[in-house]
């Protein structure tokens, strides 16, 4: 299955978004909207007793808003060194810094929907997962 390029990224446009019923509708695990120079939006759905999967951003910064459900964020310096621990629920805003390890954990009992920016852009623009398989298999992901 090809996974760049499967969504009308609108980045590099003027565009105007309800984020929050486009991040409610979102059934993907991770869909990319926009992509610019600087900054990239997409939006996740991660099922329940699923997670966004530990991960680390190389000198990129990163801002993710709950709109659905209840997560554990985690954080830390070293993958083995998650030292930074905080439940989140809905309107809650999770700020990653650039090079810092990072998980989001579904630990409701519905689909934790959430959208999130990178500045600088992570993701091949048009970027779509529909699920954190197929993120896994996805070539252009670290």
């Amino acid at each position: 299955m090809e996974y760049a390029h499967q969504y009308d990224d609108k980045g590099r446009q003027p565009w105007v978004v309800d984020i929050e019923k486009t991040t409610l509708e979102n059934s993907n695990f991770r869909t990319t909207l926009w992509t610019g120079k600087k900054l990239q939006l997409t939006v996740m759905s991660i099922p329940v007793g699923g997670e966004i999967g530990l991960e680390q951003h190389h000198g990129i910064d990163q801002f993710l808003r709950i709109e659905q459900g209840k997560g554990l964020c985690q954080m830390g310096d070293a993958a083995d060194s998650l030292t930074f621990e905080k439940e989140v629920k809905d309107d809650d805003a999770i700020l990653v810094p650039a090079d810092k390890w990072h998980n989001v954990k579904n630990i409701g009992d519905v689909p934790l929907r959430l959208y999130t920016l990178y500045a600088d852009p992570d993701h091949v623009a048009g970027t779509v997962h529909p699920t954190a398989k197929d993120a896994e298999l996805d070539p252009n992901e670290e």
